[in-house]
């Protein structure tokens, strides 16, 4: 998803246009009033002390950490304004934030909204408060007001809302959005789909919500009380840095499954050929969806460089890390891979280029592998279903509703998520 920045001169101005410049080629920025706001608000100031070449980089830049793991960050811009276009807002909106950050988001919505709107930021830490005021300040722009709090109840006191946004994962819609967003207002949040993450654009309809738009992406996950349950996550072998995450509780022998991964292995070719955007944008939803097993490893550092899991995504830099996702199942894996000879293309930012899809076995069983070679056959025969033409409508748990041909059903703690792809032709298996 991200765009190389052109990189005519290093003082900060130019930097930053440039980046903007390159938003708008690859088709992010779309709308003048994005444009203006990314013009206008210097990323820097909300980003004080790191060199300004990584600033003005389209990178997600993390801030915050706690016990080892980055719970807050600067997001990257591309993602920003994918979802400020989603957004779509207005001079003279009121808006609410989820989760303040750095408090450059924040600081664009204000700059559309004007002095007629208001917007209205919310984290759960004093001291990430602390720093999205004075950055505000710094920009000019401590008309926005900056509250301590849990986003999972919005912020009542300046409700209604035209619009409410999320900066972080959730995997719910908490009952409070909805009640301060209004009439005809928009709620826009990266709902997780058990495990997979979309932006959604959601716009109220009767008595439920209904997406608008579905874009892909990866946020942190909503912390406090309407926290997401926890599902699998757990550090393999003796050093920290390879890791596996589930949205389900699955049962692993760690010390197995780790000379599992460092013991022999076999690969698989398919006869599919995807980019990486179509593996994190569909695929992995529709084995998700269909596999309790499904997983995502990481390994981020020096243990990147070493081989233990296969990189299909990439990430260069100071944050080096690999990711894959796969099934698991005891000691044995299944998992996605390039060619054992390609390595991710990092001169390839908008991940384009398509490559021929592996299956990797690992462990004492082949059975995860050709279940996972079963399950992209039929993802493929089904049209490749992903993000465009995904629907996604929420039910209040209150509400009935009786699923019918090729829907998904995900129940929540709050809500009912019904999940469909209207275009696709009729007779079409997409439902687990």
């Amino acid at each position: 998803m991200s765009v190389p920045a052109r990189r005519n001169g290093s003082a900060p101005p130019a930097l930053h246009q440039a980046l903007v410049e390159d938003l708008k080629d690859a088709g992010h920025i779309r709308t003048p009033r994005v444009e203006a706001a990314f013009r206008a608000i210097p990323r820097h100031l909300f980003l004080p002390g790191l060199p300004v070449e990584q600033v003005y980089s389209d990178e997600a830049i993390p801030t915050k950490q706690l016990d080892g793991a980055v719970v807050s960050s600067s997001s990257q811009p591309a993602i920003m304004a994918i979802m400020l276009e989603q957004l779509e807002l207005a001079p003279g909106h009121r808006v609410l934030e989820i989760g303040a950050g750095t408090g450059y988001n924040a600081a664009l919505m204000a700059h559309i909204v004007g002095d007629e709107g208001q917007v209205v930021t919310v984290d759960i830490d004093d001291d990430l408060v602390a720093g999205a005021r004075e950055h505000l300040a710094a920009a000019g722009l401590d008309r926005v007001r900056v509250v301590r709090g849990d986003g999972g109840f919005g912020y009542p006191a300046a409700a209604p809302y035209d619009r409410i946004i999320l900066t972080v994962g959730a995997g719910d819609v908490a009952p409070a959005w909805r009640e301060q967003l209004s009439a005809g207002g928009r709620l826009v949040l990266p709902l997780s789909l058990k495990g997979p993450q979309k932006a959604v654009a959601f716009e109220p309809v009767d008595r439920h919500l209904a997406s608008v738009s579905v874009r892909d992406c990866g946020f942190m996950r909503l912390r406090g009380a309407f926290a997401e349950p926890s599902g699998t996550s757990i550090q393999i072998g003796p050093e920290p840095g390879l890791s596996l995450v589930s949205d389900n509780r699955l049962a692993a022998d760690v010390a197995a499954l780790y000379q599992s991964l460092t013991g022999p292995s076999c690969d698989w070719p398919t006869a599919t050929w995807v980019t990486p955007r179509e593996v994190f944008g569909g695929l992995t939803l529709w084995l998700a969806l269909r596999e309790p097993g499904f997983c995502r490893l990481s390994a981020v550092g020096e243990l990147a460089d070493r081989g233990l899991i296969p990189c299909l995504y990439w990430h260069p830099g100071e944050w080096k890390s690999c990711f894959t996702s796969g099934l698991l199942e005891g000691a044995s894996l299944g998992l996605l891979l390039r060619p054992p000879d390609e390595a991710p293309r990092l001169d390839d930012p908008v991940e384009l280029s398509p490559f021929q899809l592996y299956v990797r076995g690992v462990g004492p069983d082949d059975t995860l592998a050709r279940r996972l070679i079963t399950q992209i056959t039929g993802w493929e025969a089904a049209g490749r279903p992903g993000s465009s033409g995904l629907r996604i409508r929420v039910y209040p748990q209150a509400i009935e509703h009786v699923p019918s041909g090729n829907e998904v059903v995900l129940q929540k703690q709050w809500s009912r998520l019904v999940l469909d792809w209207p275009a696709l032709p009729t007779g079409t298996d997409v439902a687990p």
